[in-house]
């Protein structure tokens, strides 16, 4: 990967402005796209020159326009990275700053530029800055390559330079632009609690999408994730597709303006709970990173360029093996005792578990979900032996053991909120909001912040717990802290969102060996700084069979299968009843990583029998699945849907499902349904099926495709190729 400086697109010659041939363009590149970015020839501002494969950047720059503007700005045409209000008066900009009690608008100067053959991370990295003399504000925009990637970082940098305070109302991320034909496709993910990730898509031909949670975490209504393709070329194939997604684990918003002239801006950023954050003298704001990916083969393509970011962001924790576990919330639920508990850790350990995870219950004063929260210490009444004896006798099965947390909540009724009330948001004089019972602790308080880290060092220290599944089940209301001062100056949000993220770092280089899992509700809390923090995150609360696919559908387009927490249970179906087999609720874990969380007890023993079967298969499958490259066969719509999975070193893992009614075999002419696999680098390879000994060539799978007999008993099926 290589940062130059480059005399850039034919249309990039210097402008009006009169800028040096030494103010840019420059040019990023990754594995295989570029990325130019130039001074505007109309003003101050830098524009997005080339973004796409290797070789876009020769000839004239794509979102090249007129330059001829009527009742409009230039700034409000063009295709700025960044542009504040003030220069960009009316199509919408990127950062809105003022100081208290003074007129809105920033109008700044181009003052320097840094490029870097080795960023942080091991990439090059850009650094743009921009100034406004009068106002007293530096903004300096920062690119990152990411290596191994496709991924562009991108932040912003606002520093105070003057001797007055400012106001930030809006300090984006960043901004791209998309060139498009007509209307834009945006794909993104919306859904609610129990129905997260479900792809959704709208074609913008004019005006304004926006995405937004201001439920101090990203929430179930929307991902912070965002994929844009030309609406006149199909959504999958060769089809250029862009994505940008915002690491920020607090409030935010991604906003598309599709423009005149054939183009399509998104910028995205945090949202202060305040409305807008106080910038002293001398301070500097750093934003949320904005990660900005390219694919040329569609929204599955950019899937995987996502899938590699991941991969990175992990480090090495990837090569931790992410065990299989049983979970015991929805056997016990509150009704934790140690005898229950260790009945089903037997029969877990009989099915080949490897972890043993207590859920919510363990602890002293939670016989429901009144009370307790806060409190973490082990009930004494629950585990008459003690605690590390009832963990010594887990381990004793051969899984290691695990226990579910929620750090930031309180229950009203407990110890800790008797001890300190203030600890949890309130407005004086307000009444305060039960959400499941319980209140939110202000995790940006430093004392919280030392109770929280205190907490979990004790755990993790005194006994052998070697999994920890953090979970959040309420939003912040009546957000307030009294006493904190100015709520300008509290920025609340971006203080939790520190205080989160100081308590998982601290997790990391305290206890690296703890494997951490991230819940909020279900899917409540995910994205990049989540995600580069934990190694597992739980996508929904709902397990049932064909509702969890679609979740799982539309979560790896985001997000890779080593990240997917899934379990095998008994429940029904909420937004699709229909039934659905034991291998086909064990296919849909097997997809990421596979957890059991049903009453196994119940189970009959040829049910056991299948699923030891079914764990087995997946532990030899499990390393492709976690390691290779996933394309997406279908869509969950489609009778027959799968995801393929190739691993480098030749081995193919295809989980498949029907979803849809079956072609009346044997009783009328029929045949197997078939998927074809895709990216095979041979076609005159040959694969064979580890399960039925059938040999397979490159070119009969991509051409007619792996066939699968579809049965009312035979609805799923996990399949292992090996190149022979």
């Amino acid at each position: 990967m290589t940062l130059q400086h480059t005399q850039g697109p034919a249309s990039a010659a210097p402008g009006p402005s009169g800028r040096e041939e030494g103010h840019g363009p420059w040019t990023l590149r990754t594995g295989t796209t570029v990325y130019v970015v130039r001074l505007s020839p109309d003003g101050p501002w830098p524009e997005l020159a080339a973004w796409g494969p290797a070789g876009t950047e020769t000839g004239p720059a794509p979102l090249d326009w007129s330059h001829r503007t009527h009742y409009i700005t230039p700034a409000d045409a063009a295709p700025a990275e960044y542009i504040p209000y003030g220069q960009r008066p009316f199509t919408g900009a990127d950062l809105v700053a003022s100081r208290p009690g003074g007129e809105r608008g920033t109008w700044w100067a181009f003052t320097g530029a840094a490029a870097s053959g080795e960023g942080p991370d091991g990439g090059q990295s850009l650094r743009l800055t921009f100034t406004d003399a009068l106002l007293g504000l530096a903004t300096t925009l920062v690119y990152e390559t990411v290596p191994g990637t496709d991924v562009i970082r991108r932040r912003t940098e606002h520093t105070n330079t003057g001797d007055a305070e400012l106001r930030l109302e809006r300090f984006d991320s960043g901004a791209v632009n998309v060139p498009v034909t007509g209307a834009a496709r945006l794909s993104y993910l919306a859904g609610q609690w129990s129905h997260e990730f479900q792809l959704t898509q709208l074609d913008l031909a004019r005006g304004r999408f926006e995405m937004a949670s201001t439920q101090g975490a990203p929430g179930h209504a929307y991902a912070p994730w965002l994929a844009v393709q030309d609406a006149a070329a199909p959504a999958e194939g060769d089809t250029p597709t862009y994505g940008v997604a915002l690491a920020w684990p607090g409030n935010w918003h991604i906003t598309a303006d599709a423009e005149p002239g054939g183009a399509v801006r998104v910028r995205a950023g945090r949202l202060p709970h305040e409305g807008a954050v106080r910038l002293a003298p001398g301070a500097t704001l750093t934003t949320p990173d904005l990660a900005c990916a390219f694919s040329s083969e569609g929204r599955d393509g950019l899937a995987r360029v996502w899938h590699r970011y991941e991969r990175h962001l992990a480090g090495e924790r990837l090569h931790r093996v992410r065990k299989v576990q049983y979970n015991s919330w929805e056997a016990t639920g509150f009704d934790v005792d140690a005898a229950g508990q260790l009945d089903l850790a037997r029969a877990a350990a009989g099915l080949g578990a490897e972890l043993f995870v207590v859920d919510d219950g363990w602890f002293t004063g939670r016989a429901d979900d009144t009370g307790g929260l806060g409190d973490w210490a082990p009930d004494p009444a629950a585990f008459p032996g003690g605690f590390d004896h009832f963990i010594g006798e887990v381990r004793a099965l051969g899984m290691d053991f695990g226990i579910w947390v929620e750090p930031e909540a309180v229950s009203p009724a407990s110890e800790l909120y008797a001890r300190h009330p203030e600890w949890a948001y309130h407005l004086d004089g307000r009444p305060a909001t039960l959400v499941r019972n319980q209140l939110l602790l202000d995790l940006g308080r430093p004392d919280v912040q030392e109770f929280v880290l205190a907490t979990l060092d004790g755990l993790l220290g005194a006994h052998d717990i070697s999994y920890l599944k953090w979970d959040m089940n309420r939003p912040p209301t009546e957000r307030g802290r009294p006493g904190g001062g100015p709520a300008e100056t509290q920025d609340l949000d971006a203080a939790h969102v520190a205080g989160y993220l100081r308590v998982l770092d601290h997790l990391r280089s305290r206890h690296p060996e703890v494997t951490v899992e991230g819940c909020a509700g279900g899917g409540g809390r995910i994205e990049h700084a989540t995600l580069a923090r934990t190694d597992v995150v739980w996508p929904s609360d709902n397990t049932a069979p064909l509702d969890r696919l679609g979740v799982q559908y539309g979560y790896l387009h985001a997000h890779a299968p080593h990240t997917m927490s899934s379990w095998v249970t008994d429940a029904p179906g909420v937004f699709d009843p229909r039934p659905r087999s034991l291998a086909f609720r064990f296919v849909t874990a097997a997809a990421g990583v596979l957890g059991i969380g049903a009453d196994i007890r119940r189970w009959s023993p040829v049910q056991r029998a299948e699923a030891a079967d079914w764990i087995a298969r997946y532990k030899e499958a499990r390393d492709t699945v976690h390691h290779g490259e996933a394309r997406l066969l279908g869509a969950v719509g489609d009778a027959t849907c799968g995801v393929q999975y190739t691993h480098p070193g030749g081995r193919i893992v295809v989980a498949a499902w029907n979803t849809g009614p079956l072609d009346g075999a044997p009783l009328v002419p029929g045949r197997p349904a078939r998927l074809r696999l895709r990216g095979l680098p041979d076609p005159a390879a040959r694969y064979r099926d580890a399960r039925t000994g059938t040999v397979y060539s490159g070119a009969h799978l991509a051409h007619a495709g792996l066939p699968f007999a579809w049965t009312a008993a035979y609805d799923a099926d996990l399949v292992v190729l090996d190149r022979w």
